[in-house]
């Protein structure tokens, strides 16, 4: 019982960690988008002013930077899932080990 409850603990750190990485990946791709949101707040002062930029280009960097945007919500979204669940399973670990704790206490009154 013990046993499975470790390894029960060591799924669910390696469940932790790999959503810890996910988000680290998606943190980069944060950086990539803030830059693409800069240049076209860039393009879009260019507009205000006046001037004329390709807006072929203007539009296909829109379409790409809200396509980039979309999956990383959905990471997201799937990283926290993925952390709640590992949460929640650490805690019924934690509940298991501590009855077994409390069963083991009574054990050791009896002898």
């Amino acid at each position: 019982f013990v046993q499975r409850s470790e390894w029960n603990l060591q799924l669910m750190t390696q469940r932790a960690l790999e959503a810890e990485g996910n988000v680290e990946k998606l943190k980069q791709k944060i950086f990539v988008l803030q830059g693409e949101l800069e240049s076209s707040k860039a393009e879009n002062e260019n507009l205000k002013a006046g001037q004329t930029p390709d807006l072929g280009a203007m539009k296909h960097n829109i379409d790409f930077a809200l396509q980039n945007l979309h999956k990383i919500i959905m990471g997201a979204n799937w990283s926290i899932k993925q952390l709640a669940s590992g949460a929640e399973s650490l805690h019924f670990v934690a509940e298991v080990l501590e009855s077994t704790g409390k069963i083991n206490e009574v054990e050791a009154d009896k002898e």
